[in-house]
């Protein structure tokens, strides 16, 4: 009784993130599509639909087959055990320093002149980039 009761209340709080997100996310981009600059309410909400898609995925792998479940879906739903956790959190912790030298060089490429809506694109691909290899290292390494 119990954990039909835990699995229902987690199914109703996931459901109403979802839809919490999902209206942001729409309310936001029309916003933007209407009164920002350029492309940038289309960029939104592709950008979010496919970060909603990948979360809404990695959800469904979790509940449906969570005995094939990857290192990083464990840990990023917080349903895996301590080395998960750890794994996530020392990769974490590799990005959270090296941003700070990222950034900067990207403020110092705007200041020299480059093309701002380029060099903020170029540091969010960095940033993944060296999120993605420093969980793979930190993962691979315990």
């Amino acid at each position: 009784m119990w954990t039909d009761m835990y699995t229902s209340k987690q199914k109703a709080l996931t459901l109403g993130l979802v839809l919490t997100g999902l209206t942001v996310l729409i309310v936001t981009g029309l916003l933007l599509q209407e009164y920002g600059p350029g492309n940038m309410g289309a960029g939104l909400l592709s950008g979010g639909a496919v970060g909603l898609v990948a979360a809404l995925v990695g959800l469904w792998r979790i509940t449906r087959t969570p005995d094939r479940t990857t290192t990083f879906e464990r840990a990023w739903t917080q349903t895996g055990d301590e080395r998960d956790d750890a794994v996530l959190t020392r990769s974490l912790a590799v990005l959270g320093l090296l941003s700070f030298p990222l950034t900067a060089a990207a403020a110092i490429a705007i200041g020299l002149g480059a093309a701002v809506e380029m060099i903020i694109a170029l540091l969010l691909f960095a940033e993944i980039l060296v999120g993605a290899v420093a969980f793979s290292v930190v993962n691979r390494r315990s």
